[in-house]
């Protein structure tokens, strides 16, 4: 019986006879000879049934096969630059096919359909070759995060999804009822991380965030996944080194790994193989007037080409103006110490200069705005409670909270990084809802 195989490792069976499974993504030729896109999981490559070779019986299965089709096929592996596929050069002389089931006419044709479409079709437009690259990045992406945070000897503790109260802004939660009592959707899993790190020292926490914002635009998502490392007796300078080092091992990882997946989406990676630390450092002030000074010049941004408003200091930056900052630099860049009245309450601020916060966002280039915020916090326990009383958030649901504070406080400061723009970055798609299996988005929960 000839060897079962991955398409992925068809270039170690190169002139065999091996058997690959999967499903047929097209199929094109005419008379004696046609040609099959055929796609398992692990790559996608053609095979070749010429009818001289398969007999005529063999043949009229190769013609009946419709799109998505699931088949078996058998055959001589053949290399040739010119085959199409990923990995590419390698290709398939059919001898042996059976049919596993012959599909119905498939939904998803070879031409241009809308997003509303493609969204209710979500679950079959996954099998599309830019829909199969994309989640193979993320699923990259997602192991380069673990790595580098189990090897730098952070702890993975896991944060409740059901919370008592909000952990970013009030006006975004998704609220449930927990059996009589208000409850909700973890935004953000970073104030149980605090507990965690008087515990571990430093830790991480990863999975699915939830923020009801009533807005439908290529950045957001109603459920995102996150990456939030924590880390004690940490200041805000060492937090940057840790974030651009954390995020450049990403990139370069996924440029090592997945560079057939990226050619297949027409990514430029030149642009990401500048992503090495370090990253340039821009404060909030000098941000703001940067982008003032662009404004009043007339400068636009894509992608639509719209001229660049003013912004007020004290204001937080819209998407053109995170689109404009990051257009100045070769690599992501930090803006730092953002007005404290815009940034959320835990933040530590600046001792010098309390009106500002010792914050940072990072700025990806390209247009895909932040992709990481992070923070010193406050360590005080007096101050802390000031600042929950100046939000109007409820005492009550802090007091375990402020209790860290109480038992041998430290300064600690934390990031999260959403993986959605991160994949959405790194691959050069234009929104996040590709970046995710099922995106929920704004009015839609199916499928």
């Amino acid at each position: 019986m000839p060897p079962i195989i991955k398409i992925s490792d068809a270039k170690d069976y190169v002139g065999q006879v091996v058997t690959v499974r999967g499903w047929l993504k097209r199929k094109t030729g005419k008379g004696k000879i046609n040609f099959l896109r055929v796609r398992d999981g692990s790559g996608i490559f053609q095979a070749v049934a010429f009818r001289p070779n398969l007999g005529d019986e063999k043949f009229a299965k190769v013609k009946s096969l419709t799109t998505e089709s699931s088949i078996i096929l058998t055959g001589e592996i053949k290399a040739d630059e010119r085959a199409p596929g990923v990995p590419g050069g390698y290709e398939m002389d059919i001898q042996e096919i059976e049919i596993v089931q012959l599909a119905e006419p498939y939904p998803i044709a070879p031409k241009e359909h809308g997003v509303e479409f493609l969204l209710d079709n979500r679950h079959l437009w996954l099998r599309s070759d830019r829909q199969w690259a994309i989640q193979r990045v993320r699923a990259t992406v997602i192991r380069a995060i673990r790595d580098w945070l189990d090897e730098h000897d952070f702890l993975n503790v896991d944060t409740p999804i059901l919370t008592p109260a909000a952990g970013e802004g009030t006006t975004t939660l998704f609220e449930i009822d927990y059996h009589g009592q208000p409850a909700y959707l973890a935004q953000t899993g970073q104030l149980y991380n605090e507990a965690n790190i008087f515990a571990f020292g430093k830790v991480y926490c990863f999975g699915p965030t939830f923020r009801a914002e009533k807005s439908k635009t290529r950045r957001h998502l109603q459920e995102f996944w996150m990456v939030e490392p924590e880390i004690a007796f940490c200041h805000l300078d060492e937090l940057l080194e840790i974030e651009e080092q954390f995020v450049s091992y990403i990139v370069q990882r996924t440029l090592a790994e997945r560079a057939d997946e990226l050619k297949l989406l027409g990514r430029d990676t030149s642009k990401l193989e500048n992503v090495t630390p370090p990253f340039p450092r821009l404060r909030y002030d000098d941000a703001v007037d940067m982008i003032n000074e662009a404004a009043a010049a007339g400068v636009t941004v894509p992608p639509k080409d719209e001229p660049l408003t003013p912004i007020e200091w004290g204001d937080d930056f819209g998407a053109p103006h995170e689109t404009y900052i990051a257009s100045q630099f070769d690599r992501p860049v930090f803006v730092t110490h953002y007005p404290t009245a815009a940034k959320a309450f835990y933040m530590e601020p600046d001792p010098d200069r309390p009106e500002v916060c010792l914050s940072a966002d990072l700025l990806a280039p390209e247009g895909y705005g932040e992709i990481t915020g992070g923070s010193e916090r406050m360590s005080d326990p007096e101050k802390l409670l000031a600042a929950i009383h100046a939000q109007g958030l409820p005492e009550e649901a802090f007091d375990w909270y402020l209790d860290l504070r109480k038992y041998g406080s430290a300064p600690h400061s934390g990031f999260g990084l959403g993986v959605e723009r991160t994949v959405a970055w790194i691959t050069g798609i234009k929104s996040v809802r590709e970046a995710i299996a099922f995106p929920r988005v704004l009015g839609r929960i199916n499928p």
